[in-house]
């Protein structure tokens, strides 16, 4: 063995370490009812006194540190000669291994996976999803050398990854653990379909049974793939693989370099309005391969797996990601313009209904998305990088269209970034400004002041009119009664999940976690209580008996009116040729209403 070494060291004159290096993982599944696996890593020879070897603390696309290491336990380092190697454990995903010579590491360890949910590990008889944040150590002094994977499965398994195969069917390799961290494997009982879309190949995977529609998933899948050249003009990648859970009530995406995996609960995609969720979601994943895995902000260049990267920009990251998948789907005729402004009129709603807009800024949200629990609080004083990001694209495209005379929209915005910031690079605030000056020749600072480092609230009349819509209630001009009280939504639950910040409930001081137990004196049910209210009418004052903090107390609100029925999108009667020529630029779709203004 010490002539072995002294070869590689001669050989180093010649060749550099790194294209000796490789990180050897190899996993075995092959007794996995009871979520188990073992996970062995040999790493290259390191002639430091200590490896450092880490488990991070965070996934990519989710961010928020998770306990990963909690799932690792009978870690065991040896060296070359299989000699045991002293080692401590030094941070939440960090191990320290002493080295008293020049040597390859052998690191093993027992690996519980059954975080279906949070898309990072899952090991049961029917399949093994693997993320390699919660499955693989790495060692940073040898992040950027190759890998290879080698798993051992049961009889009848099928691998699937972004990453290019391996030697056996069973195997794969990537450039560095950049590439693996990025690239999820699926193996397992699966259906499997491949296809072509412009030049690139696809496949898709399904694990589970459900009521899903496997051709037309890939039918629509093949659609989507076809039509990123609308925003930008190349792919980064060859080969993209969509894997898709059917799961027992997991739900969630998650994007990656060549791939994404999206979970939806197995009987919850053949209703239109199940199917419509799961195809969007798949087409933000889609576009998530260029906007974070082709370019992203500098916070996260490159990504550090072991502390929150931060960064005011992931409304743009992700708000942004939402606000173009819609617009794909449309484009690419899966799904109709009435469908679009449904969804469109949802979100509008949901933000005039959140009082946290006029509180948090979406540059703040941005930084503040690594600490965000949700709930109560976040409803009344914060907003969402997702459906405020996506206003504020929404904001941002309306104005490159205005100021431009239709020649450039948010669109090119994208195409800028994919173009002059690829990683290894990453952009800023500067940048974005810089880009935006660039299209139309005006200075976006005081823009960007008013919608993204200051809290905003849009005047949705007048923006969505430049493009000849109106906003509606419908043909029902009836109010109903408005408390601000929202229940938990579990069977039986009378408790508040939320209060909405300065609504008659908040002004009369009742808070998130009181229980409601009666309206008037008359004691209510769950299912009886949002009936009860629609006994009374605006303006009417009622008692509230309650729970707070175990203490029945009386608490009386006067009762306010809002409209009845769900917000709409439609055409304004007698649209100009301008706001014609507004929505196709952009949307890329020709006018869709009729004389009345309603959907053809």
């Amino acid at each position: 063995m010490k002539v072995s070494k002294l070869a590689i060291f001669t050989a180093g004159i010649f060749f550099s370490a790194s294209t000796l290096a490789e990180v050897q993982y190899q996993i075995d599944l092959t007794q996995p009812q009871h979520h188990l696996a073992k996970v062995n890593v040999t790493f290259p020879e390191s002639s430091a006194d200590t490896l450092t070897v880490n488990l991070p603390v965070w996934r990519t696309g989710k961010y928020a540190v998770l306990p990963l290491a909690d799932g690792v336990r009978l870690f065991k380092a040896t060296d070359d000669d299989g000699n045991a190697l002293n080692w401590q454990r030094t941070a939440t995903g960090e191990w320290t291994i002493e080295l008293q010579e020049p040597t390859e590491v052998n690191v093993s360890y027992q690996l519980y996976a059954n975080d279906l949910g949070t898309r990072v590990r899952h090991i049961d008889e029917s399949h093994a999803y693997l993320d390699a944040s919660g499955v693989f150590m790495y060692s940073p002094e040898f992040r950027q050398d190759k890998v290879n994977v080698s798993m051992t499965v049961p009889k009848g398994w099928q691998s699937y990854s972004g990453m290019e195969s391996g030697r056996s069917k069973h195997s794969f390799v990537a450039d560095n653990y950049d590439v693996l961290i990025d690239s999820p494997i699926e193996t397992g009982v699966n259906t499997h379909y491949s296809f072509e879309a412009d030049g690139r190949d696809y496949e898709v995977v399904f694990w589970g049974e459900g009521n899903y529609d496997a051709e037309q998933i890939v039918t629509d899948l093949t659609k989507i793939s076809s039509t990123a050249e609308v925003i930008w003009d190349d792919y980064p990648f060859e080969r993209y693989v969509y894997m898709i859970h059917a799961t027992s009530g997991a739900r969630g995406a998650t994007e990656h370099l060549n791939s994404t995996i999206i979970q939806l609960p197995r009987f919850n995609f053949r209703e239109r309005k199940d199917y419509l969720r799961f195809i969007s979601t798949a087409s933000h994943e889609f576009i998530h391969t260029w906007n974070v895995k082709a370019y992203r902000p500098e916070g996260l260049v490159p990504y550090d797996y072991q502390k929150a990267s931060m960064t005011e920009l992931l409304w743009m990251a992700e708000g942004s990601t939402s606000y173009f998948q819609n617009q794909l789907l449309l484009r690419a005729d899966v799904i109709t313009p009435k469908e679009f402004f449904a969804d469109l009129a949802k979100r509008i709603d949901r933000n005039l209904n959140k009082p946290g807009r006029e509180i948090q800024s979406v540059a703040e949200a941005s930084l503040n998305e690594w600490t965000n629990t949700g709930g109560d609080y976040a409803i009344n004083h914060g907003v969402n990088i997702y459906s405020e990001g996506y206003l504020a694209s929404l904001s941002l495209d309306f104005n490159l269209l205005a100021d431009t005379e239709l020649a450039h929209s948010y669109r090119d915005v994208h195409r800028k970034l994919y173009q002059d910031f690829k990683l290894p690079k990453g952009y800023n605030v500067d940048d974005v400004k810089n880009i935006l000056a660039s299209l139309s020749g005006k200075d976006y600072q005081p823009w960007w002041q008013s919608h993204i480092t200051s809290p905003f609230s849009l005047e949705f009349d007048s923006l969505l009119a430049q493009a000849g819509l109106v906003l509606s209630y419908g043909d029902s001009e009836k109010a109903t009664v408005y408390s601000g009280l929202t229940l938990t939504g579990q069977h039986n639950d009378l408790t508040l999940a939320h209060v909405t910040r300065n609504s008659p409930a908040w002004l009369a001081g009742i808070v998130a976690g009181n229980e409601i137990i009666a309206v008037n004196g008359l004691k209510v049910t769950t299912a009886g209580f949002k009936k009860r209210l629609e006994d009374f009418n605006a303006g009417d004052e009622i008692e509230l008996t309650i729970f707070n903090n175990d203490k029945l107390t009386q608490v009386s609100l006067t009762l306010e009116e809002q409209p009845k029925g769900d917000l709409a999108i439609e055409g304004v009667s007698n649209p100009t040729n301008a706001q014609k020529a507004f929505l196709k630029a952009w949307l890329g779709i020709d006018w869709p209403f009729d004389d009345a203004g309603k959907f053809i």
